[in-house]
């Protein structure tokens, strides 16, 4: 039983999520529910990157200063330099700052743009993107839509990453295992029931991560990737059609996901909910495909890959449950009103004369039924039993 404080800082982060995975939340939100939640529970790391985020000058100068201090070691790589860069170095650590937590190349080029923002207040970061958007502008002279967007984005990312990290951790406290297990078995079944090929690629996406080889944590992450684009195959194949203004092409599987929800899940909160959560995924995953091309490889932490792999699980609780493997059965049949003769022919093993007559048929009778087809000449039990089973009448 989790207690009580417990649960209100889970609370508060699915409130946090929620902004964070909904591409019209507010970051800043995000980052306040998020610190909140890191004060109750004393992540002394997670409470100084927001406070960073925020503006906090207390953390934001002398990060500046140790910038400074790397640009000029870039310039001139000298005694004096190096000893001043220790100093500032040694004073970021008697704030409590973690070089690799708070001053990531990331986040440290990010934010060393001033025309992104800097190490302003993301909220105030939010409203010159905003009023840039809103103006239709490039640039006001000072800060550049497309950085700000960058640092946003990045900001957002991170945010979400700590506090679905936090959620897991305080969610699933008294029985870690037990609680993803029964999830992962639901959707392991839910799967081998749809395409028995796409459960067996997410099972082999977990147990790589559950190994401590490197090369199959990289391994699970393509893994994770392959599995979107086939899931979108299976719930939505690629179609010439326009949909929303989203093209439904082989390379959009993003947006055929996203054409399977508007079609299946009614509930308009719901669909939101689920395709905040598709598109950020589908974002990730192709960032980390972009790392992976570039041989990084190295880089690409056991961590990273786990939490690909359990939001690929996420998305599917949330959309899984929609999908119906009746309704999939139905749409694979040829229908009798439409099938061209090649089709009748191959599909029920049947010769170009039987063909022609059950043209010959749905014309003249308009409706029809598999009584009306039995009375053609030539069509015996087993032709019949093929009609049954590979033939919609609807």
């Amino acid at each position: 039983m989790h207690s009580k404080t417990t649960q209100e800082a889970i609370t508060i982060l699915k409130e946090a999520l929620k902004e964070l995975e909904n591409s019209k939340g507010s970051v800043l939100v995000g980052i306040q529910k998020l610190l909140r939640v890191s004060k109750m529970i004393n992540n002394e790391n997670y409470i100084i990157w927001c406070e960073i985020q925020l503006g906090n000058t207390k953390y934001t100068k002398p990060i500046e200063k140790y910038i400074e201090m790397l640009v000029a070691i870039n310039k001139s790589n000298t005694k004096t330099n190096l000893k001043k860069l220790d100093e500032v170095t040694e004073s970021l650590k008697k704030l409590g700052l973690d070089i690799d937590e708070h001053c990531s190349i990331e986040e440290l080029n990010l934010k060393a743009n001033k025309s992104g923002g800097g190490y302003s207040n993301i909220g105030f970061i939010e409203e010159r993107y905003n009023d840039l958007v809103r103006t239709k502008k490039g640039n006001d002279g000072t800060y550049y839509k497309n950085n700000l967007n960058n640092h946003l984005n990045y900001v957002r990312k991170t945010a979400h990453e700590k506090a679905s990290f936090l959620y897991s951790t305080l969610a699933f406290s008294d029985a870690p295992q037990t609680a993803f297990d029964i999830l992962k078995v639901d959707i392991d079944d839910r799967l081998l029931d749809i395409n028995p090929e796409l459960a067996e690629k997410l099972m082999q996406a977990f147990k790589s991560v559950s190994t401590d080889n490197p090369e199959e944590w990289s391994h699970a992450l393509t893994t994770c990737r392959r599995f979107i684009e086939n899931l979108a195959d299976e719930l939505f194949p690629p179609r010439d059609e326009l949909i929303n203004g989203r093209s439904l092409g082989n390379n959009q599987y993003i947006n055929r996901i996203w054409a399977f929800m508007d079609k299946s899940i009614l509930s308009e909160s719901n669909r939101d909910l689920a395709k905040a959560h598709v598109d950020f995924v589908g974002s990730y995953l192709q960032k980390i495909h972009k790392l992976s091309n570039k041989g990084v490889h190295a880089k690409l932490s056991r961590a990273e890959a786990i939490k690909a792999v359990f939001h690929i699980y996420l998305i599917c609780a949330s959309i899984l449950e929609y999908y119906d493997v009746t309704e999939k059965e139905k749409s694979e049949k040829i229908n009798i009103y439409t099938a061209s003769l090649d089709e009748l022919e191959a599909v029920l093993d049947i010769n170009r004369n039987i063909a022609k007559e059950i043209v010959k048929m749905r014309v003249t009778k308009g409706r029809l039924s598999s009584d009306d087809i039995s009375t053609i000449k030539g069509v015996g039990s087993k032709t019949m039993s093929k009609i049954l089973d590979a033939v919609s009448f609807d």
